[in-house]
């Protein structure tokens, strides 16, 4: 109750904090009208200007005002593009070390420059950091036009670059590239037997784009350098012929030899699944015809039983992987995208390859690892931005000490979010889906459906093709088509189906791309055809604006609340219009594991038969408290995992300075000399206690010892 009476008196901290930065967006604003005068050489010494001013004393903060307009002035100059005030809003965040929640369509990709140069001034580096290789590249393009005007150099990594290369990339002011590359990069430094291996030059100021996908989803997944061990692959496949011997219990208490965990994805095997698991080892020779299962020797054939049984009875094809090429790559659960070259540990994927009858890898030793959550936490300054960060602020703030900020939107947002319909059975809710595409297909209106795996996707395509609806699909089996698929996706009549690749990064503009369709066209193109293709692009634009603009369809709820929000992001950009709608059924994984019983007694107590929808809030709370619990289980998941590698953490650290110390001096005969002398302490006090007696003395081992 207070808590509400002083917001409302004094301003929620959001309000609070957006009023303090208005000041300098206003002293920005007063720079402008000087810096238009001045022509382009005139405008690119400011960089010069600048570095003096910081060597004489003054501060990045002192000097923040000037340089957000000088970038506002190359950017206008350059692109033809000028920041908003709210992006002014987003950089100042950013330079101070915040998380800036902008929706989509507000220009986060020019936000990033204003803080990028102001940064970069320092001369220590500024790393832009993307969620793939795709986007930095195309960002240190797009962006890197307003730096290079400036006079600051731009440099962009991504895997199978030459050695020479990336060592200059990053000696960049600022450098573009992903999380995994920055990451992989800072352990292959580490383990590099000379400082002209090394490439990185120190973690200073950091800007991470999606600031959630990489900070949050893909926290739960360690970076991990590794080399083949020694280990057969045999036993794989041995185990592998088992599995459908074993019996699937409904319940923990039914009969059956194995319960499936579907909240930890794990399984757990009962009692006569031991005995059944017993006799077909002791039978195929896989332990012998005395040997107990559960004897010390034989704790390796449990291991590869329990990742075969994940395999066969948790891990779906097209869902959680797909196979390419003889190889089995696995399928983000956030992003919809492909991670080639990323594998399960524990001999999971050995256990999925094994399933799908492909070549099975040998199991990796671990020759280097780090968490994102470590990594990121080593740059003195770490920003981030995204479109949905407010649902996890507490993280954030508890994790990596980050505020998150929501920056107001430049155009109010009119996108009309629907109630969700919620049904039986699924095969229901799909035939409703299908009507609702088919009926803004008849009416011209564009719509995206977003399924959250590549089976659903399919599916739905082949639902779409009986009823003789064009469409497009998006998953990760199409993933070189991305770009135009996208940038069709706005235009009047549009159906796209599309897995959460959709869902984050893309940018749907209503009438299709234009900027697309221009660089489709030959060079030598007339400027009169150019202008007849805008017109054109117009009318389409138009016409997608009186039609609604565009609809988006879930076709059922993700674990993560951001996730959705993310869908409902791509439609209602920059004022436009548009609307969405979820489409749950009771038999949804979300709802099977998290709680749809009671809701289903409740339906059906009601009379509801299979076909029939409702729009009821108890039933959408019911939901949003499922996703809520799965929320916080991954949110404990990230914790411990964070709080095991910290221990390991420190310990990264002492190897790696010390390490860094010895590649960087000269003559190491100090440092030996000193290594020597604990050593020895070491070992004498073993043997010799400290202020011990002559009779605790044990002179013979020590030595032994010295002698050894």
């Amino acid at each position: 109750m207070l808590n509400r009476v002083l917001t409302s008196v004094f301003g929620s901290r959001n309000e609070r904090v957006l009023r303090q930065m208005q000041s300098k967006v206003r002293k920005i604003n007063e720079f402008e009208p000087a810096l238009q005068r001045l022509d382009d050489a005139a405008l690119k010494a400011k960089t010069s200007e600048f570095r003096e001013r910081l060597e004489k004393g003054e501060t990045l903060n002192q000097l923040l005002p000037e340089a957000f307009a000088t970038v506002r002035e190359a950017s206008q100059r350059v692109l033809g593009l000028r920041p908003y005030d709210v992006q002014m809003l987003g950089g100042i965040v950013l330079h101070m070390g915040k998380i800036a929640e902008m929706r989509t369509g507000e220009g986060k990709t020019l936000v990033a420059t204003l803080p990028s140069y102001l940064n970069a001034l320092e001369e220590k580096g500024v790393h832009v950091v993307t969620v793939n290789d795709y986007l930095a590249k195309r960002d240190a393009a797009w962006m890197g036009q307003i730096f290079k005007f400036l006079g600051l150099n731009v440099g962009v990594v991504y895997p199978g670059m030459e050695q020479n290369e990336k060592h200059a990339a990053y000696a960049a002011d600022v450098t573009y590239g992903t999380n995994n590359e920055i990451g992989f990069d800072y352990l292959r430094d580490n383990m590099a037997s000379s400082t002209e291996e090394r490439v990185q030059r120190g973690l200073h100021f950091a800007i991470v784009d999606e600031v959630d996908s990489i900070l949050i989803d893909e926290a739960r997944t360690p970076l991990i350098i590794s080399g083949p061990s020694e280990d057969s692959t045999d036993l794989y496949v041995r185990v592998d012929r088992l599995v459908p011997r074993f019996t699937r219990q409904e319940a923990e208490d039914s009969p059956g030899d194995f319960w499936v965990d579907e909240k930890q994805k794990q399984i757990y095997l009962s009692e006569d699944g031991m005995e059944l698991a017993e006799q077909l080892f002791r039978k195929e020779g896989v332990i012998g015809a005395e040997s107990n299962l559960f004897d010390p020797s034989n704790l390796a054939v449990i291991h590869h039983l329990n990742a075969a049984l994940r395999a066969h009875a948790i891990y779906q094809h097209d869902v959680d992987y797909i196979v390419r090429d003889g190889e089995v790559v696995i399928v983000d659960e956030f992003t919809g995208r492909t991670l080639p070259g990323r594998r399960w540990s524990e001999g999971l994927h050995q256990a999925v390859e094994a399933k799908e009858g492909v070549p099975i890898q040998r199991e990796n030793q671990t020759l280097a690892t780090i968490t994102f959550q470590n990594l990121f936490r080593m740059y003195q300054t770490l920003s981030g931005m995204t479109g949905t960060a407010d649902t996890e602020a507490f993280e954030f703030q508890s994790i990596y000490h980050l505020e998150v900020v929501v920056i107001p939107t430049h155009r109010p947002m009119v996108r009309k979010d629907h109630p969700d319909l919620i049904f039986l059975t699924e095969q229901a809710k799909y035939k409703s889906v299908v009507k609702d595409i088919k009926d803004c297909f008849d009416r011209g209106q564009p719509v995206l459906v977003g399924t959250t795996s590549i089976e659903v996707s399919e599916q739905l395509a082949a639902e779409l093709v009986k009823h003789k609806v064009p469409h497009e699909v998006l998953n990760a089996k199409q993933h070189e088509r991305e770009a135009q698929i996208i940038a069709q996706a706005g235009r009047p009549k549009a159906v796209t189906i599309a897995t959460n690749m959709a869902g984050r990064g893309t940018d749907i503009v209503l009438g299709g791309s234009l900027d697309a369709e221009l660089a489709a066209l030959p060079e030598d193109t007339a400027e009169v055809d150019r202008q007849k293709l805008r017109e054109l692009w117009q009318v389409r634009h138009d016409e997608a604006i009186t039609l609604g603009g565009l609809h988006i369809i879930g076709t059922e709820r993700h674990e993560s609340r951001r996730v959705d929000n993310q869908l409902r992001g791509r439609s209602g950009r920059q004022g436009d219009p548009g609307s969405s709608r979820f489409y749950i059924a009771l038999e949804d994984n979300l709802m099977r594991i998290f709680g749809g019983d009671a809701v289903a007694r409740w339906m059906r107590a009601f009379g509801m038969k299979e076909d029939d929808a409702i729009e009821e809030r108890m039933v959408s709370k019911q939901i949003e408290k499922a996703q809520r619990k799965v929320e916080q289980h991954n949110f404990d998941i990230r914790k411990n995992l964070l709080e095991f590698d910290d221990t390991a953490n420190d310990q990264r650290k002492v190897v790696y300075e010390q390490r860094s110390e010895l590649l960087e001096s000269s003559d190491v005969n100090d440092t030996i000399v000193d290594i020597r002398e604990d050593v020895l302490r070491a070992l004498v006090y073993r043997y010799v206690p400290p202020n011990s007696v002559d009779e605790q003395w044990d002179l013979g081992r020590l030595d032994k010892e010295l002698e050894s």
